[in-house]
């Protein structure tokens, strides 16, 4: 009998900078993949802007609107950090409160090697960042957002002065 291959779902996130697909580990991050997908069949994304960038290290997303008002979101789901995926460049991983069963639709996407400070510890005081995919094709659009002029807004310091929308995120079939 022939072992099932795991469905690793794609989506395309179209921005005003550009598109990039992402390839979602269902295996590693079931989940937090199922949480990201629900948000993306539901539009959630879309209109929404990448309102925290530092360039080196991530751009965030996923949470507001363009008039920085706060989308309502789902209730959080369970921290899985512990997966053996690591926060290097190009990743998808979801933002949190301290706390780490705290994530609800915020993400960001590692522009650095951020494994050293936002991997899994197996200590309390270190619960990590969810690593759930990779960005597969359009890093140059994911490093033309990075790039953006940044400062302060109602949201918080390094916010892009000119927003950065997120005008659609979609599922795509598998190659």
């Amino acid at each position: 009998m022939e072992q099932q291959k795991i469905d690793n779902p794609r989506v395309r996130l179209t921005t005003s900078l550009g598109e990039f697909v992402l390839d979602l580990n269902r295996e590693k991050a079931p989940v937090t993949v199922e949480n990201f997908l629900r948000y993306v069949d539901d539009r959630f994304y879309d209109g929404t802007i990448f309102h925290r960038v530092i360039d080196g290290f991530m751009i965030q997303g996923g949470g507001y609107d363009e008039k920085l008002g706060r989308k309502e979101t789902r209730p959080p789901i369970q921290n899985e950090a512990h997966n053996g995926l690591r926060n290097v460049r190009g990743t998808i991983a979801m933002a949190r409160l301290p706390e780490p069963d705290t994530a609800t639709s915020q993400f960001f996407i590692n522009v650095g090697d951020n494994s050293e400070s936002l991997d899994y510890r197996d200590d309390i005081e270190r619960p990590g960042y969810c690593v759930f995919g990779e960005v597969t094709d359009g890093m140059d659009t994911v490093d033309r957002i990075k790039q953006v002029e940044t400062g302060m807004n109602a949201i918080g310091e390094d916010a892009p002065i000119e927003k950065v929308t997120i005008l659609s995120a979609r599922r795509e079939e598998p190659a």
